[in-house]
């Protein structure tokens, strides 16, 4: 009978407690502090991620000026291009208000004339008195301006947070673009001899790749904007430019931006052209928004950052439903970058079996484990 020996059970002594209760506490205190400078460190990602995208344009000017040229002529375009939007966007959205403010006696009377020319439209007005309340609620639109003045004092404070945390992202991305390669070749030194051109090289893919994904999205947008221009154009809905400009600012977002900017133009063609040419933009958006999902996205993301279209659209949920917009935004390069990092680990794990095949190959010449037969 053979007797089995189990060990003795471990003693768990006091100090053992004590480093996991401070190993918890550490971990606990680590959480809240993230917590806590949540915002910070949000700028502080969003900077380093302006800085990876802009690198590339600035090493473009580089070549041609000084650096710290170079980052201001970057800057300036970028500041420029946003600026240069809200001035042709702005005006034609203030005068449309205005006008439908203005006009919106004159489409109480059409509706009221189109309801006295239908006969069962003006049996149901005569029993719920369906005119009679719209003229109701737009005679009530005068004395709702202190609301609105209200809710602009609101939309102020908030455009005021807003444009300090833009100043505040971009002022911590020219501190990155100024010294961020000379940290980068700094924590490169600290590596290990043997791990730093594999190190080198994820950094550099993951850079690429970020840089890729803001073109592309770029390029797409561009054709969102230029093609809605087109159909608008045609249809005859006035400030088409201005139009086209929203669909392709909102084309930057994916999955579901698209559909907020043809929404939004949407409820622009009722005063058009109804019903033509909201039915027609409502069939444009849908069509061009499936070609854009299967052919143009897929296309330029695959070309650019080199991700499964699969991988693509988990990721932008994820990103989403975690980090809302910020997180739709920076989902597609984050998941270039960990399958860019993955890959280059997998590589690094085969070198390593390959060598210590080869080792053990080596101490042992005839291959087959030492074993010798005796008579």
């Amino acid at each position: 009978m053979v007797e089995v020996r189990r060990n003795p059970p471990r003693e768990i002594t006091a100090g053992t407690v004590l480093r996991i209760v401070l190993v918890v506490l550490a971990t606990a205190l680590a959480v809240l502090l993230v917590y806590a400078l949540r915002r910070p460190l949000t700028y502080l990602f969003v900077a380093g991620f302006l800085a990876i995208a802009l690198a590339r344009p600035v090493a473009f000017f580089e070549r041609r000026m000084r650096r710290g040229l170079a980052i201001a002529v970057v800057y300036l375009l970028l500041i420029g291009i946003p600026v240069g939007l809200g001035a042709l966007l702005i005006p034609p959205i203030v005068r449309s208000v205005a006008d439908f403010a203005n006009n919106v006696p004159h489409y109480v009377n059409d509706t009221k004339d189109f309801v006295d020319k239908n006969r069962t439209l003006r049996h149901l007005d005569r029993q719920y008195d369906i005119t009679g309340k719209v003229e109701k609620e737009a005679g009530k639109l005068p004395g709702k301006a202190g609301a609105a003045a209200s809710t602009l004092a609101s939309i102020g404070g908030t455009l005021v947070s807003g444009i300090f945390a833009v100043v505040t992202i971009l002022i911590l991305t020219a501190f990155l673009l100024g010294s961020g390669a000379g940290w980068y070749e700094g924590f490169i030194a600290l590596q290990p001899v043997d791990r730093r051109d594999r190190l080198r090289r994820v950094l550099d893919d993951s850079a690429g790749a970020i840089s890729g994904y803001v073109a592309g999205a770029l390029l797409q947008a561009t054709v969102a904007g230029v093609t809605a221009l087109i159909v608008l154009e045609i249809l005859g809905v006035p400030f088409a430019t201005a139009l086209a400009l929203i669909m392709g600012v909102f084309d930057l977002i994916p999955v579901i931006g698209a559909t907020i900017g043809a929404v939004i133009i949407g409820v622009f063609t009722l005063f058009a052209d109804f019903p033509t040419a909201t039915i027609v933009w409502v069939v444009y958006s849908i069509v061009y928004q499936q070609f854009e999902n299967s052919v143009i996205q897929p296309q330029i993301q695959k070309r650019t950052v080199n991700v499964n279209g699969f991988i693509i659209v988990v990721a932008v949920l994820f990103g989403s439903t975690l980090f809302g917009i910020l997180g739709a935004l920076t989902a597609i390069p984050i998941a270039a970058s960990i399958q860019i990092a993955i890959r280059e680990w997998w590589e690094y794990r085969a070198e390593q079996r390959a060598a210590g095949s080869a080792v053990s190959t080596a101490g042992d010449p005839t291959g087959g484990g030492g074993a010798t037969a005796t008579t």
